[in-house]
């Protein structure tokens, strides 16, 4: 049974306070400690890159039952290759500089206090615009893999990122960035 036949099926059979109550006590394995991160900080102090940005690491999988990533990018001069995330949003928030994104066939120019999101299955990229590097945040929902991808990939280049190095991370490589050459 498919998916959302299955959710229409058990909608129309379940009462929808008893699916909220379901919902809303499910136990959870998520942190409960409270932790300021200041900006431009890691969560664990840690540094991060792909070669475009340093990456510091804000909320981590471990603390929401994999349900959220939140990285920051600092120092941002670049972006990745096209790319897909079949299990999972990713939402972008620009806190300084240009960025220029392409979803899907769309391409969004974003200054600081723009977003977008990047539904999950539809190829999208970003690269920051100018010499002035770039600072924003992105969160992934659900969590997935990307903890690892950042950790294991950090010491990659470009050319080390085999289609079949994104996929063990359960990410789709679709090609070379269509934004690579672009200057604002």
């Amino acid at each position: 049974m498919q998916r959302r036949s299955f959710l229409k099926t058990a909608a129309a059979i379940l009462p929808a306070a008893s699916l909220q109550a379901f919902a809303l006590d499910q136990p959870s394995s998520a942190s409960t400690e409270v932790h300021v991160i200041p900006g431009g900080e890691d969560r664990l102090g840690e540094a991060h890159s792909l070669g475009f940005s340093t990456i510091c690491f804000k909320v981590l999988p471990s603390e929401t039952s994999n349900s959220l990533f939140v990285i920051e990018h600092i120092h941002l001069t670049g972006g990745p290759d096209l790319h897909i995330h079949p299990h999972q949003e990713e939402y972008f928030y620009l806190l300084e500089g240009e960025v220029v994104f392409q979803v899907g066939d769309a391409r969004k120019h974003l200054h600081p206090g723009d977003s977008v999101l990047a539904p999950r299955g539809i190829p999208h990229c970003f690269a920051a615009t100018n010499a002035i590097p770039s600072r924003m945040i992105i969160a992934f929902t659900p969590a997935g893999k990307m903890e690892q991808f950042f950790r294991e990939t950090a010491n990659l280049t470009k050319a080390q990122m085999t289609p079949e190095i994104w996929a063990r991370y359960d990410l789709t490589y679709v090609g070379p960035s269509p934004l690579k050459d672009l200057k604002a």
